[in-house]
Formats: C-alpha cells, sequence, structure tokens
C-alpha cells in the first residue's frame, strides 16, 4: 500500500517561490505531481520515472523543477516565477508500476496513489 502526503503549499504573491514535499511510503516506481483548479479537470505538472527523468507541463517548464530524495523517500517541487493562474489544489501522485515521465503526465488517474492535496494560492 502506497502512502502519501503533501506539505509546502500557501499564499505568495505574483513571482514569488514556494516549495512542496511529498512524503511517500510503499512501492513508489514513478512520481508525479497534478494540480487541479476550480472548474478546470485535474492535469499533470511534472513526472519522474525510475531512471530519473523527467517531464514538465508546458506551462510550468522553466518555472518548476520535480526532484525526488531516495534516501528520504521524499518527492519535491520546487515553483519558481508563479503566477496566479498556478493556483490549484496540488497532490503528489505516486504509479506502482513502469512507466516514463512522459507518460505519466497523461496517465489515467487509476493507475496512481494521491494524497490529499496541498492548496497553492498566487495573487497578483
Amino acid at each position: 500500500q502506497v502512502q502519501l502526503q503533501e506539505s509546502g503549499g500557501g499564499s505568495v504573491q505574483s513571482g514569488g517561490s514556494l516549495k512542496l514535499s511529498c512524503a511517500a511510503s510503499g512501492d513508489t516506481r514513478c512520481m508525479a505531481w497534478f494540480r487541479q483548479a476550480p472548474g478546470k479537470e485535474r492535469e499533470g505538472v511534472a513526472a519522474i520515472d525510475s531512471d530519473g527523468s523527467t517531464s514538465y507541463a508546458d506551462s510550468v517548464k522553466g518555472r518548476f523543477t520535480i526532484s525526488q530524495d531516495n534516501a528520504k523517500n521524499t518527492l519535491y517541487l520546487q515553483m519558481n516565477s508563479l503566477k496566479p493562474e498556478d493556483t490549484a489544489m496540488y497532490y503528489c501522485a505516486a504509479a506502482p508500476l513502469r512507466m516514463t515521465a512522459i507518460q505519466a503526465l497523461g496517465a489515467p488517474p487509476k493507475l496512481f496513489y494521491w494524497g490529499q492535496g496541498t492548496q497553492v494560492t498566487v495573487s497578483s
């Protein structure tokens, strides 16, 4: 059984930074961050696979960085140059099966275990 717990969300002004963390336990071969804004579908933000390869949504490329500390079994999302449109609930997700980071961003939600989410609010 995979368990995920996010932390690090909050409120920040446009242009600011936040770092999200996700403490994980269990089989987490491919991990990702998703987000969902009110009235919108959940979207993949960034993913990292078991080879360490990463993939990002076009909307966050160059601003967000996904990383993991295998010793601590923790996933991170460093978010810089935040924009109001980044406002959303951010979810940590883990897939206990082998897939590439690119595949993970477009994979159906049922393939993942999910954390409860952490709110990120960016004001203009």
